[in-house]
């Protein structure tokens, strides 16, 4: 690979997608669960709810993320991470993996 075509590194392609500040946690946080907004939101500290938000719309956007709302009183959404996003996962576990020993 020729490391000067910057525009075509994987590398680069990867973290265009998954370097946001918050991106991986929140993959991370979700992992193989199904979770709710509020529980999500819970597991974050310091994110706000418009960060959140956005966040959640990118990555459902993306692919990575999918995104189920329930027809009831009060409103019910769940979010769950696709097969691409299971995909990235891995990468996140390795990462914490790699935080752990450092």
């Amino acid at each position: 690979m020729d490391r000067e075509n910057t525009t075509e590194c994987p590398v680069r392609r990867a973290l265009s997608v998954l370097g946001g500040k918050w991106t991986l946690l929140i993959l991370f946080s979700i992992g193989r669960d199904v979770l709710r907004y509020g529980e999500l939101k819970r597991s974050l500290p310091g994110i706000s709810e418009k960060v959140l938000a956005s966040e959640l719309k990118s990555l459902v956007g993306m692919g990575l993320l999918a995104r189920e709302a329930f027809p009831e009183v009060p409103p019910r959404v769940e979010y769950r991470l696709t097969p691409k996003g299971l995909e990235a996962l891995g990468v996140v576990e390795v990462l914490s993996e790699l935080g752990e020993r450092l």
